[in-house]
């Protein structure tokens, strides 16, 4: 998804949520700072990483119901604090999608090893992105739900779980699994507001049902 083809839907996400785009644009500013210097992957690196066939892990309840005995597609992208689910497990993604708002020792782990870090600025998370941002030594990929500039990119979404899956149609997959997806049972963070995830998760279940491409085909257990 292009910048053009996403604002749209931020401006409607802006409204409905009362975020600041400002923040969120200082936010972006800061990230890139924290990212300049550390190995990058750029489009052509996520094109060779990323194939027609694609297993996106979100982060519900149901995720290790859905992995029981089942064999992942293509390439693994993750959803922040599904990260961990998949380590214990033995499986390291190619791919995390994070605002670093789940546990971070698993995702620095995985990036150690091989995942690209897909890492998002949003107007709520510059403290976290100053604490952790520097702990990923592999590479990354600086992100904003904002316009991109420079090194940070925008490829639509909105949630960590639809931007993954964005993210693989963006870059040509024609076959997505979604694992760990629930749009009404939202797993719940301390902290956090129980209400405004379920807002948030009805968002991302348009951005990623309603606005799929009629040549992807989502895949479910």
């Amino acid at each position: 998804m292009e910048f053009s083809e996403w604002e749209p839907f931020y401006i409607q996400i802006q409204k409905d949520f009362g975020f600041s785009r400002a923040k969120d644009e200082e936010s972006a500013r800061l990230l890139s700072e924290l990212v300049r210097g550390k190995k990058s992957c750029g489009d052509a690196c996520l094109r060779e990483i990323i194939g027609e066939e694609v297993t996106v892990c979100g982060h519900a309840p149901r995720l290790e119901k859905d992995l029981e005995g089942r064999k992942l597609r293509g390439t693994v992208i993750v959803a922040d604090g599904a990260t961990s689910i998949l380590m214990e497990r033995g499986i390291v993604p190619q791919l995390i999608v994070s605002d670093l708002d789940g546990e971070i020792a698993p995702q620095v782990r995985a990036n150690s090893i091989g995942s690209v870090a897909v890492i998002h600025a949003h107007g709520d998370n510059m403290e976290r992105l100053r604490e952790f941002v520097p702990l990923f030594k592999g590479k990354v990929i600086a992100s904003t739900q904002s316009r991109p500039f420079g090194n940070v990119r925008n490829y639509g979404g909105f949630t960590d779980g639809d931007r993954g899956v964005v993210l693989a149609r963006h870059f040509g997959a024609k076959r997505i699994l979604l694992l760990g997806f629930d749009f009404s049972a939202p797993r719940e963070k301390a902290g956090k507001d129980i209400n405004t995830k379920s807002r948030k998760l009805e968002w991302a279940r348009k951005l990623v049902y309603e606005l799929n491409p009629r040549n992807v085909v989502l895949l479910t257990p």
